[in-house]
């Protein structure tokens, strides 16, 4: 689940490591269904061990961890996965750790599922992996024109297409349902038929969610996987006005009851009074 304000959070709450220098790095013995961790720990242990961190940062979905010489540490969450650096929410679901010379807290890799992944990579295979032609712009930077450039000759329904990272990147199930409530497009609307105003309300208005939702540390949904670096909720689920509220009142129009549809395999939720098709 975790989306871009959820791994931007879990990014700023690791920058205490900034300018400290990588002890100890390791994998976590596990019974559960095990990690992808490419290359093999004792590889990452000796690449990295010793090296001073010099940038945290973040490429849409990861919290990337830059070292000196250029090599980078990452985690990708997945589904259910964390970045801590306090109690993880259970112990039995740690799977990699990192220690540091300076005495800040330890940083946690935390999968319920099983589903994410830790990885190192050079200067030259970040590149190639996270080069425009594989991972869209930034989803706080994207801009009307950009989307339009993007977009606009594509048949998909704008909601599948903002999920499509090679496009745009950071966006997910939860957020372009809500992004698209506000900017009042409808989900399945076709891209080829979104207008110039529409696509600047558009690029607005996911610039504004994502900004609120990072300061409000994320969303923590039922399921309570999701919790910032400290272990701790987030706060932007208490602000959702469609995602996950099928039947209950469009808060905006407060009179249409939210509707959920299926489109590629993922639930979209919309007003179908406020987010008309034509």
């Amino acid at each position: 689940m975790p989306e871009l304000p959820e791994v931007e959070t879990m990014r700023r709450g690791i920058l205490a490591i900034e300018g400290a220098t990588i002890t100890a790095a390791e994998k976590v013995r596990c019974r559960c269904k095990p990690i992808s961790i490419k290359p093999n720990p004792a590889t990452i242990r000796r690449r990295v061990v010793g090296k001073q961190v010099q940038q945290v940062g973040r490429i849409g979905k990861r919290v990337v961890i830059q070292l000196e010489n250029d090599d980078r540490l990452l985690f990708e969450p997945r589904m259910t996965g964390l970045v801590l650096v306090t109690d993880p929410p259970s112990p039995e679901h740690v799977r990699f750790r990192l220690e540091f010379s300076r005495g800040e807290k330890e940083v946690l890799y935390w999968d319920r599922r099983g589903l994410g992944m830790v990885y190192l990579l050079n200067d030259q295979q970040y590149q190639q992996r996270f080069g425009l032609r594989n991972l869209g712009p930034d989803a706080l930077e994207v801009t009307g024109p950009m989307l339009k450039e993007i977009f606009g000759k594509s048949s998909r329904p704008i909601k599948v297409a903002l999920l499509d990272q090679k496009k745009v990147a950071g966006i997910g199930n939860l957020y372009a349902s809500e992004i698209l409530h506000v900017a009042a497009i409808h989900p399945a609307k076709r891209c080829d038929k979104i207008t110039k105003n529409q696509w600047h309300l558009i690029a607005q208005t996911t610039i504004d969610i994502l900004q609120t939702a990072i300061a409000h540390e994320g969303s923590t949904l039922s399921d309570g996987t999701y919790r910032n670096a400290l272990n701790d909720p987030g706060g932007y689920q208490n602000m959702h006005r469609v995602y996950d509220k099928q039947g209950e009142i469009c808060p905006i129009c407060m009179d249409t009851p939210i509707t959920r549809i299926v489109q590629a395999q993922r639930s979209t939720f919309f007003c179908k009074t406020c987010q008309k098709r034509s």
